[in-house]
């Protein structure tokens, strides 16, 4: 299959790495010419995945439309934010057998679409069946070293759930079908904000106690949306629920948790992002996470002190503290 990847960030590469081991002919396109040059000459992405080799079967390109021509798969692999403006430019695709995969994870800004939203909002003339979001305790960091992982794919439609699954499967990353393309996206969005809470709860030295209570009432805030949006509960106890939103808060590559912990630390949230080459998708997703509580209605305290924290400049301590001395509440509610 001729597969397109949009994006050559770190996991943009990783995934291509996977499917040009399966004997798929992967485009790999960057925005940017530099990055480009360091995969064609150097076989290597060192500014988003230093120290792995890029197959030569991989393509590279800054040229979009050459990256897409001929292709039966477009993975999207830009940051959340970006998606749209890429793939605006795409409108004039043909539909007939192209299938969309997204792998980014964000709410976008301003709209509050998931990504399979703004994916059919930019090409309407794409079946909302064949658009799906892979997603799942992924780091790239790892899957490129062929680190056992598994996540899901998911599509209104099984039959390209189960494409996508195909195409993506190997013996070191391991993949799951679902129907439930909003409950897999939501969970895998929204635990970027978690995520921040997280890095600060270790960046502010607050123990282990207070960590798993964040994680524990977190999963039950994305659920919480999610089930409101038409998700299934069950998702959220799955891979792109408890299973992303554990790897996230704890890993030493999340980029999300790594901006939690400076926070946490005292530091401001712009000289954070200043110096970070890579995308925190957390950080806009915080916005958007508050906005979509409101639309629904849901009560989502710890996103609401994570927004607090990272755009007023609150206090660690003083979320805290407002978090802990809430009303009380029985656990499920």
């Amino acid at each position: 299959m001729r597969i397109a990847v949009l994006g050559a960030g770190s996991w943009g590469t990783a995934l291509s790495i996977i499917l040009t081991g399966n004997s798929h002919y992967v485009t790999l396109w960057s925005h940017d010419n530099q990055y480009t040059d360091d995969i064609l000459l150097k076989r290597e992405n060192p500014s988003f995945l230093p120290g792995v080799a890029i197959p030569e079967e991989i393509n590279a390109t800054s040229n979009l439309d050459e990256a897409v021509d001929g292709c039966e798969m477009i993975v999207t692999a830009t940051p959340s934010q970006f998606v749209r403006s890429v793939m605006v430019r795409l409108h004039h695709l043909p539909s007939d057998r192209l299938t969309i995969v997204n792998v980014a994870k964000g709410i976008e800004v301003g709209t509050l679409m998931t990504m399979s939203q703004v994916l059919h909002d930019t090409l309407p003339h794409v079946p909302p069946g064949s658009i799906a979001t892979l997603s799942g305790p992924s780091h790239a960091e790892e899957v490129s070293r062929k680190v056992p992982t598994t996540v899901v794919a998911a599509s209104t439609s099984l039959e390209t759930a189960k494409l996508v699954q195909r195409t993506f499967m190997t013996p070191y990353f391991r993949v799951y079908a679902s129907t439930d393309l909003k409950g897999v996206e939501i969970g895998g969005s929204l635990k970027n904000v978690i995520a921040i809470a997280a890095g600060i709860v270790d960046g502010a030295d607050l123990g282990d106690n207070t960590k798993a209570a964040l994680m524990t009432r977190g999963i039950a805030e994305i659920t919480r949306i999610g089930v409101a949006l038409g998700a299934h509960v069950q998702t959220f106890a799955g891979l792109s629920g408890i299973g992303d939103l554990m790897v996230t808060c704890m890993s030493r590559h999340s980029r999300n948790r790594y901006v939690g912990v400076e926070i946490g630390k005292g530091r401001k949230l712009r000289d954070v992002l200043a110096e970070m080459v890579m995308v925190a998708e957390g950080v806009e997703t915080t916005k958007s996470a508050n906005e979509l509580a409101k639309k629904v209605g849901v009560e989502v305290p710890i996103c609401a002190e994570v927004y607090k924290m990272l755009f007023e400049e609150k206090d660690p301590k003083q979320s805290t503290y407002d978090l802990m001395t809430r009303g009380a509440k029985g656990e499920v509610y």
